[in-house]
């Protein structure tokens, strides 16, 4: 298996919605709206075997205090074999110089993102307004 990394933006709809309903995201119950999120991201890292799209993670930033990662998603298949991690990796070298990184991660993901630098803030929560 020979993963592909792309800095990608321009990504079919079709193929954003098989990665997001494979881990059963409601986001992929949109196809058309999360296109259009992931074209307007700051930066986008995407995972490719052959024309599959396996994982993704975007990026919206003001480019020097703060960096904020709403998607991170490796298709089922694809998980436990380094891809999230390169992917993670490839998007935070990109924001270096950002003084504050920041995602919201479900309780199982934690120790993941643990192992990729981030840590829990002591006192802070989450809050969002959805309509998803």
């Amino acid at each position: 298996m020979r993963i592909d990394y792309r800095e990608d933006k321009d990504i079919d709809a079709g193929a954003l919605q098989a990665l997001f309903t494979a881990v059963n995201w409601e986001s992929g119950r949109y196809p058309q709206q999360l296109q259009s999120a992931i074209a307007r991201s700051d930066y986008v890292v995407t995972a490719w075997d052959g024309g599959r799209l396996v994982g993704l993670m975007s990026a919206l930033s003001d480019g020097f205090m703060t960096a904020y990662f709403p998607y991170l998603v490796v298709h089922p298949d694809y998980q436990k074999r380094g891809i999230g991690t390169a992917i993670v990796q490839k998007v935070l070298e990109n924001y270096r110089s950002c003084g504050r990184k920041v995602l919201i991660a479900y309780g199982h993901a934690v120790p993941f993102y643990e192992k990729c630098g981030f840590n829990v803030g002591e006192g802070k929560l989450p809050m969002s307004i959805s309509w998803l």
